[in-house]
């Protein structure tokens, strides 16, 4: 088997493929996929939408072959995108692989039937979950079932890989079907014949009204499924109780601040080795990037340092400057080190551990139920449940949150996120700065920050939601069963977000410190200060000197808190500060991809968004304290 592909952008008008998989949400397409080409990979953009697929290569008997995963629809006479995308890839496939999900028959079989109602020679239904259903009490049987619908079906158990094989030997002896080469004008999926399910002839293939479909799969289920008592599973009794109005609640909560001290712990190790949540670590090691740069990086950058003497616009603008005489990677703001330390060092392992955590929530069958716990919250601004993941994210570090929007439905609900994400979210490491510095200046300034920061989002949310009368949709999903999380998949899954990030965001942010230093060395930050000046010291109140830790946040945020330490702040402008320097302007890193997600006039808007925001809010609570 060969590894597939992750598709990030693609200017290809169609997208063919030897064999598509198509199914509802949930079925377990995105296992199956792993299983057949050899890796569970994550989705990308569809040419001209925003909305997902996957493909890959694999290889039968000699054969190289293309396989994509479609996103998942509940019919072909689409309702929304995704659905219009499915339709749109079934014209350029080859085979069809149905993924059905055994424990609910009758609610898959109408997507089968219109699959059916399209080409029936080169369509095999996969009858997945097939262990769950036996758990279950349910008995399907498969000869049965093929004979009335008139295609093969196999029962699969795409986690484990059981049937897998039979499946593929089955689905490569169908003939391959001829693969359109019309090219649709507009939107993707916009087929005429689609659009209703009525009876008669068109095409060459029939359809059958709804009550007809309706009454079909019930003489169907009935013929072919049996069902015997059994005592509901430990899984099934934990299913009941996170969706208890008060249980599942507390649930929820639980597992949020699970999934941050996780987050944190996971994170924390691989940047110092420390095992920790806030404060000093419980424990440390000698581990982590931080080990790695200044053990072996270091003595590299410093035998380079010498050999382009400090003070040369070469070293400052590859080694930064020298804090104390040595190279800091935190503080010494060169490409080399700064630029080198900032991504790799400092980002990526929390990008790793919130990629895991993730993983483990979905691959486990919670995530869609934190979303309907979340969804009647995050309706308010305008945005379904599903962007709390997003936002989670962003609570460790904006970029992965960021990068996260994608899994939204639309242009809009993805701009207020990130805006959101990008304005009032701190990332962990400037949290723990917070927590350190105005914690000294007990519990009540840290509730001021952390305070004006939550209102701050839920305020600007609700103003961003006002501001567009674009379509707000509502969270359709279905809650799939308990599941043990598969070790191959969750490492697979985390590899594949990981290097996307290597590969889309590393050479941005490089790039961006470039420019940044260059304009640091020709004192553009200077000029930036002078104008500034009357916005920092009349409307917020803060001294003058507060300007440079303001700037210095545009590389990083954590070290920029620690700066104001010298400045002898009281508790009034360090709360002001604290806030500010949190609202004021991304962090390099999540400025290069805010601008590489939404796209340059969104990141234009998102920004100044936030400027106006920052400047209103440091004024009021300047007002206040």
């Amino acid at each position: 088997m060969q590894k597939p592909r992750q598709h990030t952008r693609n200017t290809k008008a169609t997208i063919e493929s030897d064999i598509l998989l198509v199914g509802q949400p949930n079925v377990g397409k995105s296992v199956l996929f792993s299983r057949i080409t050899g890796i569970r990979t994550i989705a990308s953009n569809y040419p001209g939408t925003t909305v997902s697929y996957t493909a890959g290569r694999t290889r039968y008997e000699g054969q190289d072959l293309s396989v994509v995963d479609a996103p998942g629809s509940y019919a072909l006479e689409p309702l929304d995108e995704a659905g219009r995308v499915t339709v749109d890839l079934l014209d350029h496939a080859k085979r069809i692989i149905n993924v059905v999900d055994a424990t609910h028959l009758e609610r898959h079989l109408p997507l089968t039937f219109e699959l059916l109602a399209q080409n029936e020679d080169s369509l095999v239904v996969a009858l997945n979950m097939c262990d769950e259903a036996r758990h279950r009490g349910i008995s399907i049987d498969t000869e049965k079932l093929s004979q009335e619908l008139g295609i093969p079906v196999i029962p699969i158990v795409a986690r484990t890989g059981e049937g897998v094989k039979t499946l593929m030997d089955t689905v490569m002896a169908l003939p391959p079907r001829e693969v359109s080469d019309v090219q649709e004008p507009g939107h993707p999926g916009h087929h005429p014949h689609l659009k209703h399910l009525h009876h008669g002839h068109h095409a060459g293939h029939t359809h059958l009204r709804r009550h007809q479909v309706w009454e079909r799969i019930g003489d169907i289920v009935g013929d072919t499924q049996t069902l015997r008592h059994h005592h509901h599973t430990l899984g099934e009794r934990m299913e009941d109780l996170s969706v208890h109005p008060v249980v599942g609640s507390l649930i929820a909560l639980i597992v949020l601040v699970l999934s941050f001290s996780l987050t944190r712990i996971i994170g924390e190790f691989l940047i110092g080795g420390g095992i920790g949540i806030l404060g000093d670590p419980w424990v440390e090691i000698p581990f982590g990037t931080e080990l790695f740069f200044e053990k072996l990086v270091k003595p590299l950058l410093e035998q380079l340092s010498r050999l382009l003497k400090p003070g040369t616009f070469l070293h400052s603008l590859l080694i930064g400057s020298l804090i104390d005489g040595e190279i800091d990677f935190m503080q010494s703001f060169g490409i080399l080190t700064s630029g080198l330390f900032v991504p790799l060092g400092a980002v990526l392992p929390y990008i790793i551990s919130f990629y895991l955590v993730l993983s483990l929530l979905e691959d486990s069958g919670y995530l869609p139920r934190l979303a309907v716990f979340l969804d009647n919250l995050m309706h308010r601004l305008g945005l379904h449940g599903y962007a709390i993941i997003p936002t989670l994210l962003g609570m460790g570090c904006n970029v992965p949150g960021i990068m996260a929007t994608r899994i939204l439905e639309t242009r809009r609900q993805r701009f207020i996120t990130a805006t959101l994400i990008s304005t009032a979210i701190p990332c962990t490491a400037l949290q723990a700065m917070i927590i350190g510095i105005v914690g000294d200046r007990g519990l009540g300034a840290l509730l001021w920050v952390f305070g004006t920061l939550v209102a701050t989002w839920f305020l600007l949310g609700l103003i961003l939601r006002f501001s567009s009368r674009e379509f707000r949709p509502e969270l359709l999903v279905e809650i799939p069963p308990y599941r043990l999380p598969s070790f191959r998949a969750l490492m697979s899954k985390m590899w594949m977000r990981v290097s996307s990030f290597l590969r889309e965001a590393l050479p941005v942010i490089m790039g961006a410190v470039l420019v940044v230093n260059i304009l640091y060395q020709l004192e553009v930050f200077q000029y930036i200060a002078r104008i500034a000046r009357p916005l920092v010291t009349r409307l917020w109140g803060m001294p003058e000197e507060s300007i440079v830790p303001l700037l210095i946040g545009i590389l990083r945020k954590d070290v920029a808190v620690g700066m104001f330490l010298p400045l002898a702040l009281t508790t009034k402008q360090l709360i002001i500060g604290s806030v500010v320097l949190s609202m004021f302007f991304p962090c390099l890193a999540t400025f290069v991809v805010l601008f590489r997600e939404l796209g340059f006039k969104d990141g234009i808007k998102s920004i100044g968004i936030m400027l106006l925001t920052v400047t209103a809010v440091g004024s009021i609570l300047n007002l206040l304290l």
